[in-house]
């Protein structure tokens, strides 16, 4: 098998264990159990858990963000793009593996001093919110750039919310409601 198979399996893998059972859960036996692989594959091409842990958070990051930009641009050009956003959501809610927010929950299992994982989870938050600016300056009619900019942090915490209290109820009303206060703020 390849190099960049074995690694993809790894990281397919962690990421499977990390979102079901938690970053703290999942062990490297664990990991290199289910992968199939001997210990030493697995450190030829990770050196630790948070290498695996970037890899994996990059690898769920690139997902959600090229299926839900191919999903909302699929819409009707306007603010039926930007209330995909939900619709997007409420598909995700529906798959039975849904377990919340990766970042929130990994973040919230990491110690406060681990920048390198904070960051990571920083940098997709921030790439998910220029994603909804763009969405936000393609569909709707702002006029200057810090309404947009504050337009597109508000959906993105209507989102936010939604995913948590969705995971938290079982229940996929807080995305019904949150879609309801994005179409209020929009129109």
């Amino acid at each position: 098998m390849k190099h960049s198979e074995v690694k993809n399996r790894i990281i397919e893998t962690a990421s499977f264990l990390f979102y079901k059972n938690g970053y703290n859960s999942t062990g490297i036996n664990e990991i290199i159990s289910e992968a199939g692989i001997a210990k030493a594959t697995l450190y030829n091409h990770f050196k630790s858990k948070e290498e695996i842990c970037l890899a994996y958070l990059q690898f769920k990051n690139a997902t959600f963000l090229q299926e839900l930009e191919k999903f909302v641009t699929s819409k009707e050009n306007g603010k039926p793009q930007i209330l995909g956003i939900f619709d997007f959501l409420g598909l995700f809610f529906q798959d039975k593996d849904f377990n919340g927010c990766w970042c929130i929950k990994t973040v919230s299992e990491i110690p406060k001093d681990n920048v390198i994982i904070r960051n990571e989870i920083q940098t997709h938050k921030n790439n998910f919110i220029d994603l909804i600016t763009d969405l936000v300056t393609k569909n709707l009619e702002t006029k200057e750039e810090a309404q947009t900019k504050s337009l597109a942090r508000q959906i993105y915490l209507l989102y936010e919310s939604a995913v948590g209290e969705s995971h938290l109820h079982q229940a996929d009303w807080p995305i019904v409601e949150t879609k309801n206060l994005c179409a209020r703020i929009i129109y």
